[in-house]
């Protein structure tokens, strides 16, 4: 209500102003034949102070409309990041592997900070400069309709220059994403920390400075021949519109001499028709503008109406815990969205509450595929799997989660405290839980965290100040210490130590036995050391089961299983 309040008084105020310059200048002529010049003055200088407080008034109106414009502004940028955090976190792993995807998100990161904001001033400028153009044709109409039809006929050309090149920005805009991608992706790599100690040793900042450089002058090339053009219309549609004015003005000026108005009416008229114009290229150009920004806005609603892939189920069931029967692969096959061949094919395996099973297998086996179809990150392509007897889709899929403990060969690296890098394993603890520095123990991360400056309050990682890094070791057993923390009947380690030395590696394992007392773990592994301590082990191999059984069992066989163990074995005789 306060906006639309200073919408009016502000949309009202240049008439005021406009009316009492023609007081003013008529209370001069006035004057000047006026034999009491200084009764005369004092009107004048009354009138004139009138001026002022509306120009103090305006001011005032400004002053109070930036500060509500700002406070909108923020609330509109934090809500709408906010809505691109939430639909960032609903969607399904499959995006991910789409390059389109990458297109959508970037183009929706773009326009998020500014569009909505500037759909929100452009409203306001809309509105303000409607009221203040109705409120100068209508002064102008009392003069002469004409005036009126040439004030608007004048402002059609540069209109229609706006809305064609709007489109074509923004057709240009969503056909260059990809090329604006990839130059954002060598910026990234040469400014950020993953990729500065091979830039250096195998010096490729020149190569990648030139190609980011190739590619912004490619886009700066394109999009400066648009706006080229687009300057050379926007000239010729003022060059009609600076003929309008001054033809209005010589018509004003011609019935100012015929004595059919007064000098002050002369000015008013002439000002109202100046500003008129303004008022009407401010509407003209907002709502162009707001043609413009609906334009880009489609590519949050885009980004907004992504759908997930992994559909909740309608009536979601509990998930059994404790489990009875256990977890069952029924003749599961599953192939990547964007990929051609099949990952997994056909596996069939159970396992039951309380047991230990390894997956062993060479890289791109599909071992971690099925750990991501577990958590159901993906649903299988065909088969089925199952919890207790019951498919997956027909559970919780957040409370599914939340009985899972993992933690992938690629995991986080938090920087944030140690305490909370271990927390956000279980954050329904409480933060100074004991139970976090226990878990740190289990985890062999205590050792390394007391060590820190600040302990468990040290920041770990060097994006922000008093940052300590750590080893990849060390950050591996802060993984493990997260893993541990979380209460879960089902614990899924994918290379938990492959960072560790063996001795660090067998104290992790003694612990973790204890731990794992009575839950159920899926390890997968290359180190076979680790391997046998498992109940049974599974082979994969391009994506099928090729052997089963426990770790003695299987070395008799002497299959795949026993070649990749004597191949490792070998450089421990």
């Amino acid at each position: 209500m306060a906006s639309l309040a200073l919408l009016v008084v502000q949309g009202a105020l240049p008439l005021v102003s406009l009316y009492l310059t023609k007081l003013v200048v008529d209370a001069v002529t006035t004057a000047l034949a006026s034999p009491d010049k200084g009764a005369a003055f004092g009107q004048v200088a009354l009138l004139i102070g009138f001026m002022g407080g509306v120009a103090l008034v305006g001011a005032l109106c400004r002053s109070i409309a930036g500060l509500v414009s700002e406070a909108q502004g923020q609330v509109v940028t934090d809500h709408v990041s906010d809505l691109l955090h939430a639909k960032s976190i609903e969607i399904d792993l499959e995006y991910y592997e789409s390059a389109q995807y990458y297109d959508k998100l970037h183009r929706a990161q773009r326009e998020a900070p500014f569009r909505p904001i500037r759909i929100l001033n452009g409203l306001g400028q809309v509105a303000q400069s409607g009221i203040s153009l109705l409120a100068m044709a209508g002064l102008l109409f009392s003069f002469h309709w004409g005036i009126v039809a040439i004030l608007f006929a004048a402002a059609v050309p540069g209109l229609l220059v706006r809305l064609k090149y709007a489109g074509q920005t923004y057709r240009w805009q969503r056909q260059r994403t990809p090329a604006e991608r990839q130059s954002w992706y060598f910026h990234w790599m040469l400014t950020g920390d993953v990729h500065a100690k091979e830039i250096r040793l195998f010096d490729l900042g020149s190569l990648f400075m030139g190609r980011f450089r190739d590619l912004r002058q490619q886009l700066r090339r394109e999009r400066l021949e648009i706006a080229t053009r687009r300057s050379i219309a926007e000239l010729v549609g003022q060059a009609s519109a600076t003929i309008a004015i001054f033809g209005s003005y010589a018509f004003i000026a011609y019935r100012t001499v015929q004595g059919a108005i007064t000098l002050g009416d002369l000015v008013m008229y002439y000002q109202a028709f100046q500003r008129g114009q303004g008022f009407l290229r401010d509407i003209l150009s907002g709502l162009a503008g707001l043609y413009e920004d609906n334009l880009f806005l489609s590519n949050l609603h885009e980004f907004f109406e992504l759908k997930p892939k992994v559909v909740e189920p309608l009536h979601p069931g509990p998930v059994p815990c404790p489990m009875q029967t256990g977890i069952a692969f029924d003749h599961v096959s599953f192939r990547y969205p964007t990929g051609i061949r099949k990952v997994l094919e056909d596996v069939t395996l159970t396992i039951r509450p309380g047991e230990v099973v390894a997956l062993v297998g060479e890289n791109g086996s599909g071992k971690t595929t099925l750990i991501k179809l577990l958590c159901r990150l993906y649903d299988p392509t065909s088969g089925i799997i199952t919890l207790d007897g019951i498919d997956l889709r027909r559970l919780e899929t957040t409370a599914l989660r939340r009985g899972i403990s993992i933690i992938f060969q690629d995991y986080a690296q938090y920087h944030l405290t140690a305490r909370e890098n271990i927390w956000l394993g279980n954050v329904v603890l409480p933060p100074d839980q004991e139970r976090i520095v226990a878990a740190a123990r289990h985890a062999g991360a205590d050792e390394v965290i007391t060590g820190l400056p600040q302990g468990y309050e040290t920041i770990l990682g060097k994006w922000f100040e008093n940052g300590e890094e750590l080893s990849v070791g060390e950050w591996q057993k802060v993984a493990l210490a997260r893993a541990f923390l979380r209460d879960a009947q089902i614990i899924v380690l994918d290379e938990p130590t492959s960072a560790l030395d063996a001795r660090a590696e067998y104290e992790v394992f003694k612990k973790f036995r204890q731990l794992a007392e009575g839950r159920t773990v899926v390890l997968i592994s290359h180190r076979f050391s680790t391997v046998r301590m498992a109940d049974r082990i599974f082979v994969l191999e391009d994506g099928r089961i090729i052997e089963s059984g426990a770790h003695d069992e299987l070395v008799r066989r002497g299959g795949t299983y026993a070649r990749l163990f004597e191949t490792q074995a070998q450089y421990y005789r």
